[in-house]
């Protein structure tokens, strides 16, 4: 399909990105370990080592997950809120409602973690994934709201680089400045005395409330791939593909010059994390903007759409429906024509189709759970 007919007002990537983003955390990590342990080749066992997290420094493919997530809600900003801003809405009603579906998600994120259930405050784990999400997400669209894309991506790099230089020259009482250390770095320290109840791990939460200051420039660099694939129609699609790919090569490459200062860390969502995370989703979105929406080949994508569509449902289906007994009573006479480890591969294969029909199911009814 020709560029010049691609609709502007639509990005058919973006779900089929989402949804292969969720596709790995709704058990396909699991298949991947199974295939490791069945097989012993290198290339799963290569694989499996990349669908687990580092303990501390470092990075595996399965720390994008994350932030990819939160780049795609930016990118949607321009097709979204940039819409209602050139339709003449009113700033203050846009920014309620950024501010409530952030709310929202971190509300959201609190009964993920913790349950419909009375406990008490130092029981309670307050900081979460949708959290995250949401709190960066709405500080990131306020400041799309006002201000402009120059703007922007000078508070794209002032985030990052402020929160480099507190935690170079900070840290925790009793440790020397810059240590970044779990026990010894200034974010960990502050999340201690500033956020109640329990830290994930004790001492130190993934998604703490000092991490989400350069979070936000993970949901600033979505918006601005967004605004440049809206608001460029003097570029061809395959040039803005192209410009996507090349930009995701050189956040890659100062992320590896950065980390040689401040390392790669996920956990503390350090600034190089940033754009190596930034650098990643960049090249993943310009590949697959440019199968779907520039080629216009959308139908192998349809079953990443349809867990794309729907991933907030998805991610939260856990904490109320058992997939391992559902995938088990409908499909675990599948897993009894093989034998250990085969079986464990699978069941695996089962609980992710389980998952998408279900998904598929509510698509068909037109039932999105929209925040």
């Amino acid at each position: 399909m020709p560029s010049s007919t691609i609709p502007s007002q639509r990005l058919y990537s973006l779900d089929a990105l989402r949804g292969f983003d969720m596709f790995w955390i709704m058990g396909a990590e699991n298949i991947v370990h199974n295939l490791a342990k069945a097989t012993g080749n290198g290339f799963w066992e290569g694989f499996s080592v990349q669908l687990d997290h580092p303990e501390w420094n470092g990075f595996h493919f399965y720390d994008l997950i994350f932030p990819l997530f939160l780049f795609i809600a930016g990118v949607a900003t321009p097709y979204s809120i940039g819409r209602e801003l050139e339709k003449g809405k009113d700033h203050t009603a846009l920014l309620l409602r950024v501010i409530k579906r952030g709310l929202i998600l971190v509300l959201l994120g609190l009964i993920y973690n913790n349950g419909l259930k009375f406990q008490p405050i130092a029981d309670i784990r307050f900081p979460s994934v949708l959290g995250r999400i949401g709190l960066a997400y709405m500080f990131a669209n306020i400041i799309f709201l006002y201000s402009r894309q120059r703007a922007q991506i000078v508070w794209f790099w002032a985030l990052i680089i402020g929160y480099w230089l507190l935690l170079k020259f900070e840290s925790a009482p009793g440790f020397a400045p810059g240590d970044l250390t779990m026990e010894g770095n200034f974010a960990s320290y502050i999340d201690r005395i500033v956020i109640p109840g329990r830290l994930y791990r004790g001492i130190h939460d993934p998604e703490g409330l000092m991490s989400t200051i350069p979070a936000i420039s993970t949901g600033l660099l979505g918006i601005l791939t967004g605004t440049f694939i809206k608001n460029n129609p003097g570029l061809t699609s395959t040039r803005k593909a192209a410009y996507m790919f090349l930009s995701g090569i050189i956040l890659l490459g100062l992320s590896q010059l950065w980390n040689m200062d401040f390392p790669i860390n996920k956990n503390l969502w350090t600034s190089s994390f940033v754009l190596l995370a930034g650098g990643c989703s960049l090249i993943l979105l310009s590949i697959f903007y440019y199968i779907i929406d520039v080629k216009g080949f959308r139908r192998w994508a349809f079953f990443f759409t349809i867990i794309g569509m729907n991933s907030i449902l998805i991610y939260l289906s856990g904490g109320f429906i058992n997939w391992d007994y559902a995938s088990q009573a409908l499909l675990g006479w599948i897993g009894q024509l093989f034998t250990s480890p085969w079986k464990e591969v699978a069941m695996a294969c089962c609980y992710v189709l389980v998952q998408w029909w279900f998904l598929y199911f509510m698509y068909k009814k037109g039932v999105f759970l929209r925040v």
